[in-house]
């Protein structure tokens, strides 16, 4: 999506309230929002994932923007170098100076562009919170989005739990994710829903009906252990996933079973959501088995997630090192696959916002 020169990634919509002025940005269209769980509508309207991103000759540039909810914090970016780090108080309109890198033109631009990203393009990441964008001032000069061959020419689609939200890193920026993406040199569309990963009717028909990505990635089952019952949960899983495949026969689809956690070491084995687990894994291994699609593949967690230390000591979501250790692996899995779609040279580019 673009507005005034910039191009708002991750966003499905920009939102004038009543009363407010700004901009707010939505990762999910509005009759999506509304279709989700109560829990899943509070975490739908959270902009981490969201980025601004635009480009300009100005080596001063002034960009304002706020948070309507709690408080919360920004990094900056030129390309994939970081640049900054910045902390918004909630209900107050924040204006970020930024200065163009100084060393930047002592190095040979080969050098500063080896990933998907040039280094000529400001990024803003905004970590979990309700974003708030008012305007980019670059005194005068031109603002505008960047080029085709400034970004990524592939982009993963994501969906899943607090895990892919992102939870238990310091900031929505160092997610496994999300670094599972610049170690692959792609673009991420990251549409996690934190504690309300519930496969709805809405979210399926939303992720299938969707052009702008060219393989789809879902860590599902770890929410629903304890809401629904496993024939509900297959019933939710077989919708979606023959509505994604149906609708993108030739689209890498990806699909992971629940990350070890907790309950997966259960003493108590005769405990709910240890049980839940063990029988919506199966239910994923055995729709994959009796699909025998050429482009679905399923991964075991535990190929991802192999490190319980590496857990915070809510002994579910990941710290920045659990992050960093899963995106290592999910980058070993997923390469394959991204580089013969990188050789082949398709690109769904042409139908991104």
């Amino acid at each position: 999506m673009e507005k005034q020169g910039v191009y708002f990634h991750n966003v499905s919509e920009l939102v004038h309230k009543p009363h407010h002025s700004g901009l707010h940005l939505q990762r999910f269209p509005q009759h999506v929002r509304i279709g989700l769980s109560e829990k899943g509508r509070t975490k739908a309207v959270q902009s981490n994932g969201c980025e601004l991103r635009f480009v300009t000759e100005s080596k001063h540039v002034r960009v304002t923007v706020g948070s309507n909810d709690i408080n919360g914090s920004i990094v900056v970016c030129r390309g994939d170098f970081f640049h900054s780090q910045h902390c918004l108080q909630a209900g107050t309109v924040t204006t970020l100076h930024l200065e163009e890198p100084e060393r930047f033109v002592e190095v040979p631009s080969d050098r500063l562009n080896q990933s998907g990203f040039s280094s000529n393009v400001w990024r803003l990441h905004f970590d979990r919170f309700g974003a708030v964008f008012y305007e980019v001032d670059a005194f005068g000069c031109e603002v505008r989005v960047p080029r085709p061959d400034e970004v990524p020419t592939l982009t993963m689609l994501a969906y899943g739990s607090s895990i892919s939200q992102s939870a238990g890193s310091t900031h929505h920026f160092n997610g496994y994710l999300q670094q599972t993406a610049r170690r692959l040199g792609v673009d991420v569309l990251n549409l996690a829903l934190s504690g309300s990963c519930y496969c709805e009717t809405v979210v399926a028909d939303h992720l299938a009906e969707r052009e702008d990505w060219d393989f789809l990635f879902l860590e599902l089952g770890v929410n629903m252990r304890a809401v629904v019952t496993p024939e509900e949960f297959k019933r939710r899983v077989t919708y979606l996933l023959d509505h994604v495949i149906e609708r993108h026969p030739d689209k890498p689809v990806f699909v992971t079973t629940i990350y070890p956690n907790r309950a997966t070491y259960f003493l108590d084995e005769s405990h709910l959501l240890h049980v839940q687990e063990k029988i919506f894994n199966k239910e994923l291994l055995q729709y994959c088995e009796s699909r025998k699609h050429p482009q679905l593949h399923l991964l075991d967690g535990a190929w991802i997630m192999r490190d319980l230390t590496s857990l915070t000591s809510d002994l579910i979501h990941p710290s920045d090192y659990g992050h960093m250790l899963m995106s290592e692996h999910l980058a070993k899995l997923l390469r394959p696959a991204v580089e013969s779609l990188r050789t082949s040279g398709h690109s769904s580019a042409d139908y991104k916002n």
